[in-house]
């Protein structure tokens, strides 16, 4: 036991007016509005107006918005040429940590010291419509396959698996993976959206700020926890063999991914909607057993444990029914907080502080004389 709160568990750090995330009631709102009506009757664009202008878009204003961020989609040619000649084996999270920071080299708008809000809000923008071509773009480049053009005729969540695909998605896997962002796009003071306050706060540019964010979200304890999930599932292989393998894990102490969180002490308000596309999606693929194992698990841990499910069990198993990659979930996690972490910069910037914390000191309690080298 501590006299102080280990990695920060508990601290209030900052105020934010972003999103309430409620952990003994399980519920999770963006600036009043719940996450259930907003899956339910809102677009990602829509979601992303919300968190970036603090209020709700009229038609006229999501037209524009739309369009604006549309129109940024496209690369500069020297990150083009990157993403065709980075390693075929690179973790796509580490290109997007390098994209990212790549387009801030060129990005004029982009400067430290005090800060520019009107360009800083441009740079938000550009941010949320550049990394998922980014991720798309190095994606194909890996397989030796073409670069399809960006288009201005699609959604966010639809252009991006046309960009992986080469094709336009079907209506209801696009209104899938829009969902699967609007669940995504912030959630508080996580660990990485943290990195990109604390990035920012010494006024720093947004664009560091963000890579920031990109190298916190790749840990396994944070954005990689769904990729761990479909491996986890592989490993197990066949329904029949769940019971034995969560027995298994319980006896040995071993983490199952996708249960727990840390905030939450009740359901995981945003996993009964991504359950829920998880079942039509097995469905209508005649191949329900990824979602029976990952039910059967939470199941067993709910009765046994009292820890429930959280999203990351079934955004696993979404997008592994869209066909995505298992390399590419974290990624897509990055696409969709990418709204939420600009917008958190932004709201960082109109009232600043620096972020200074204590650490408590453990090592020798009195100074000692330097012994000479030869007797050390």
């Amino acid at each position: 036991m501590t006299d102080y709160a280990k990695g920060l568990e508990g601290v209030i750090a900052n105020e934010s007016a972003l999103s309430k995330v409620e952990g003994m009631e399980g519920k999770l709102s963006y600036l009043g509005y719940d996450i259930d009506d907003l899956v339910n009757e809102c677009t990602f664009e829509e979601v992303t107006y919300l968190l970036q202008n603090g209020r709700l878009p009229n038609q006229s204003e999501l037209d524009d918005f739309g369009m604006s961020l549309r129109s940024r989609r496209e690369l500069p040619e020297g990150v083009v040429e990157f993403l065709k000649t980075a390693p075929k084996d690179a973790l796509p999270m580490d290109i997007i940590r390098t994209g990212v920071s790549m387009l801030g080299l060129t990005d004029k708008r982009a400067k430290i010291g005090e800060p520019d809000h009107e360009a800083n809000r441009e740079v938000a923008l550009s941010i949320v419509a550049q990394i998922p071509t980014i991720v798309a773009y190095y994606h194909r480049a890996r397989q030796g396959l073409d670069l399809p053009p960006v288009r201005t005729d699609l959604s966010e969540a639809a252009h991006f698996l046309y960009l992986i695909n080469g094709e336009v998605p079907s209506e209801a896997a696009a209104r899938t993976l829009d969902i699967a962002y609007i669940i995504h796009a912030d959630h508080g003071m996580n660990a990485s959206t943290f990195a990109a306050r604390v990035t920012v706060a010494t006024l720093s540019d947004i664009y560091s700020a963000v890579t920031s964010a990109v190298g916190t979200l790749k840990g396994p304890l944070h954005g990689g926890a769904n990729e761990g999930v479909i491996h986890m599932l592989e490993e197990i292989g066949d329904e029949d063999k769940v019971d034995a393998y969560v027995e298994d894990c319980l006896a040995n102490k071993k983490k199952i991914m996708g249960i727990g969180h840390r905030v939450y002490k009740v359901l995981d308000p945003r996993a009964p909607h991504l359950q829920k596309m998880a079942i039509k999606l097995t469905e209508e693929l005649g191949e329900p057993k990824w979602i029976n194992m990952s039910n059967r698990i939470a199941e067993i841990m709910r009765e046994r444990t009292g820890l429930n499910a959280n999203v990351d069990v079934y955004s696993a198993t979404v997008y592994y029914s869209l066909g995505i990659p298992t390399d590419l979930f974290t990624p897509i996690f990055a696409i969709a907080r990418a709204a939420g972490w600009t917008a958190q910069v932004l709201e960082q910037l109109q009232d600043n502080r620096l972020y200074r914390p204590l650490t408590k000191y453990v090592g020798p309690a009195e100074t000692m004389p330097i012994p000479p080298i030869e007797s050390r």
